[in-house]
């Protein structure tokens, strides 16, 4: 520090000669682009030290560059503001805005070391594996009380930078000293923003829901895709994207289907004719689903679930490992169920029956009548 102030003082005395608003400027100047130099220096040297040998640290100090860069920035013009020579006032200014810099300098340091331990923290999860439950409850957990804390932070460093100015600091003493309408309606209008910060943290603590959850909210089926302090993004199956307040997760009622675990059963539902070979049926979903390879190879079923005045209800079980992977199976079995019974068992198709009094018919006719009726059964009309 006092060699740089050494050589600031130094060049001062070169630049007698100029304006003193002029000499400052330049002064603070060559601070800025000694500090910027001195940066790029020390970052060269780390990345020889570092980015071949130890790569997750170098990694480490890259996303806290910024950081750094203007750590040495605010150091270098507090160094160079005793030796520049500018009014009392410019210098009075210069030096509050550099606690402002520095002020935010702590709120951009701590959300980069909240962000760089929430990284190290989930590096020991998966999310691209079979059985994520625990993966996504911590991913989950990590992520909502990271963007909540980097809102506090936030809030916190931005209060401090206010602060900083007179005029300010007496409002604000004013405002919280005084219990009146103002204070009312501010926190009538922070309301909305309060619940949903409140809603994240209870979101992370008790855990409805999770990244990456099979979700039905206002009859629409899709997944977790994102949680922000605010919203939370559900990835509809069609690909589209339905934006939905944090709050509505704590306040209304929702469908989670891979609360517990990511498996599911999947549900095929088949009407079919009273002369349908069931044990055949059985045996052939047992052989389409231990084919596929969206079964996990845990649950296979048919059973009859009920028995109506025309068909039968055939239900058939399978599990999956996912959503997804559910519905893909029942698409799956379904199509093949369905041509298997086309081609081979035709008769199990659902037919619609109905009854002719012969009696009613010409006696000319009754042959040609029972002949008809014979026909008509045998194609389904």
């Amino acid at each position: 520090m006092d060699s740089i102030r050494t050589v600031l003082s130094a060049i001062k005395g070169l630049l007698d000669w100029l304006p003193e608003p002029v000499v400052g400027a330049i002064i603070l100047a060559l601070a800025v682009l000694i500090a910027f130099s001195l940066h790029k220096v020390v970052r060269k040297l780390i990345r020889r030290l570092l980015a071949e040998r130890y790569p997750f640290a170098f990694s480490i100090f890259s996303q806290m560059r910024g950081v750094t860069q203007l750590a040495l920035l605010i150091l270098a013009i507090f160094i160079a503001l005793p030796v520049a020579p500018i009014g009392s006032d410019i210098a009075e200014w210069v030096a509050k805005l550099m606690l402002i810099a520095l002020i935010g300098l702590i709120g951009w340091a701590a959300t980069t070391a909240l962000s760089i331990a929430a990284d190290l923290y989930l590096l020991r999860f998966r999310l691209d594996v079979a059985d994520n439950l625990l993966a996504r409850k911590h991913v989950t957990q990590v992520r909502v009380l990271l963007r909540t804390a980097d809102v506090l932070v936030i809030l916190v460093a931005v209060g401090a930078a206010l602060m900083t100015f007179d005029a300010v600091r007496q409002y604000g003493v004013s405002l919280f000293a005084s219990a009146g309408v103002a204070g009312i309606v501010a926190g009538l209008a922070a309301r909305p923003v309060l619940s949903n910060l409140i809603a994240g943290v209870q979101i992370a603590m008790t855990q409805p829901i999770r990244i990456d959850d099979a979700v039905i909210v206002e009859n629409e089926s899709g997944t977790i895709e994102e949680i922000t302090s605010t919203y939370i993004v559900v990835r509809l199956w069609d690909w589209r994207r339905m934006i939905v307040p944090l709050s509505y997760f704590i306040e209304k009622p929702f469908q989670n289907w891979t609360r517990e675990n990511s498996s599911l059963l999947g549900t095929v539902f088949l009407y079919l004719d009273y002369r349908a070979p069931v044990g055949v049926i059985r045996d052939k979903l047992q052989e389409f689903v231990k084919a596929s390879k969206d079964w996990d190879g845990q649950v296979v079923s048919l059973q009859v679930t009920d028995a109506k005045e025309a068909t039968i209800e055939l239900r058939c079980l399978m599990s999956a490992r996912s959503a997804g992977q559910a519905f893909d199976l029942r698409c799956e079995v379904r199509e093949k169920l369905v041509d298997f019974l086309q081609k081979h068992h035709p008769e199990a198709l659902p037919r619609q029956r109905s009854e002719v009094a012969v009696s009613d018919v010409p006696a000319g006719k009754t042959a040609t009548a029972k002949r008809k009726l014979v026909h008509d059964a045998a194609s389904g009309s």
